[in-house]
């Protein structure tokens, strides 16, 4: 599986939600609702909210808070391809605050950065 790697970092590619929407899997986007629910305590989430064609996509169905990231706002208003191409990366506290939930993404985006 090749990745995906979105503005923030995250690999759409792996992510539950993204695999689903991709397979047509109405059953396992209805389980994966009701595990984000619980998990961070939504309970408003529906498969609907989980339907997405990755945070990249601009004609495609964007998942939950795709639409309202603050983090791919920024990176499609800067016509970056992920944050790791921004000039203001280092600096950026949308993504500081972020990467203290998800050190992964910035692990992807770092390993981006030393390749450019």
């Amino acid at each position: 599986m090749n990745p995906m790697i979105a503005f923030c970092g995250l690999n759409c590619a792996a992510c539950e939600a993204y695999l689903a929407t991709q397979a047509n899997d109405e059953t396992a986007k209805e389980r994966i609702a009701a595990k984000w629910r619980q998990e961070f305590n939504a309970p408003d989430i529906t498969a609907v909210h989980v339907t997405c064609d990755g945070c990249l996509a601009f004609n495609g169905r964007l998942g939950g808070y795709c639409p309202q990231c603050p983090i791919r706002a920024c990176g499609v208003e800067r016509k970056v391809t992920n944050c790791a191409y921004c000039a203001d990366y280092a600096a950026c506290d949308k993504l500081a605050g972020f990467f203290t939930q998800a050190p992964a993404a910035k692990m992807a985006l770092e390993e981006i950065r030393r390749t450019l």
